[in-house]
């Protein structure tokens, strides 16, 4: 399923989305992660040996959400993405990813920076997308 254009703008341009994992035994995992979109799916980075990259090895369905919050509800709007995980271990398309996430966050290079000797690359294609207040 294929994202449109004001979905995709606003997954890009927040700062957080939170992302849903359930690993083999059914446990949920909610953590919040730092995206960037490219090419019509979703990219956010993990620890190899973090929860929601070992979730995403067992059952790689997801669900993320990004929304903005008012107090007058007729201004809400977010979207809720349900897709299938990738994750991504190295090469150019981690090195691309990886890129992509230091520009948008320069702060992660020095803080969280990503190797691909711990780190992996989450590519989500969305195959649902609910959206609200986007009009």
């Amino acid at each position: 399923m294929r994202m449109t254009k004001k979905v995709a703008r606003l997954i890009d341009r927040e700062r957080v989305c939170r992302v849903a994992t359930v690993g083999a035994r059914g446990m949920p995992h909610l953590v919040p992660v730092c995206q960037v979109v490219a090419d019509g799916k979703i990219y956010f980075a993990s620890a190899n040996d973090g929860r929601k990259a070992l979730n995403l090895a067992e059952n790689p369905r997801l669900a993320l959400t990004v929304d903005l919050y008012a107090e007058d509800w007729a201004h809400l709007k977010g979207v809720m993405v349900q897709g299938k995980a990738r994750l991504i271990a190295r090469g150019p398309r981690f090195r691309k990813i990886r890129a992509r996430l230091y520009r948008k966050y320069p702060q992660y290079a020095r803080e969280a920076a990503l190797d691909p000797s711990d780190s992996v690359v989450v590519e989500v294609a969305p195959t649902r997308v609910f959206a609200w207040g986007l009009s």
